[in-house]
């Protein structure tokens, strides 16, 4: 059974939108992700596509969006880069990922920021298939 996963950033335009990217991705059998921002830009900027178009991966039909505009009915995780503490949301398992945000920034800070969320998403991806293959073997 996949987790939904909500990944949260400032502007949803960077970090979110490559974890999302990235589960979805390398994840699929385990997560349903999406993305949303607590103040969401009006577009993913262009060092945002390249730096994921170098991992062969596109933000194809992917766009800002508000954290207050996305159902968190059901979601299993919310995933919360923005550095903001969140509060009041009706999800149980809210976790911190502390990653720089990039925006305004140069090439290579998008590059490494980029490289760090894809191995927090790839952590996050090897815990949900072991607990997924865990509760498989109790059944």
């Amino acid at each position: 059974m996949r987790k939904k996963v909500v990944f949260v950033c400032v502007g949803n335009a960077c970090r979110s939108q490559m974890a999302e990217a990235f589960a979805r991705a390398y994840g699929a059998d385990v997560i349903e992700p999406s993305s949303a921002g607590l103040a969401p830009a009006a577009m993913i900027p262009g060092v945002t596509l390249r730096v994921m178009e170098a991992k062969g991966l596109k933000l194809d039909g992917q766009f800002p969006t508000a954290l207050d505009e996305t159902p968190l009915k059901g979601v299993d995780v919310v995933v919360n880069l923005s550095g903001v503490k969140l509060r009041g949301l009706p999800v149980a398992d809210v976790r911190e990922w502390k990653v720089e945000d990039p925006i305004g920034k140069k090439d290579e800070v998008h590059e490494r920021v980029r490289d760090q969320v894809e191995g927090l998403v790839m952590a996050l991806i090897l815990e949900l298939r072991q607990s997924s293959s865990a509760a498989a073997r109790r059944i």
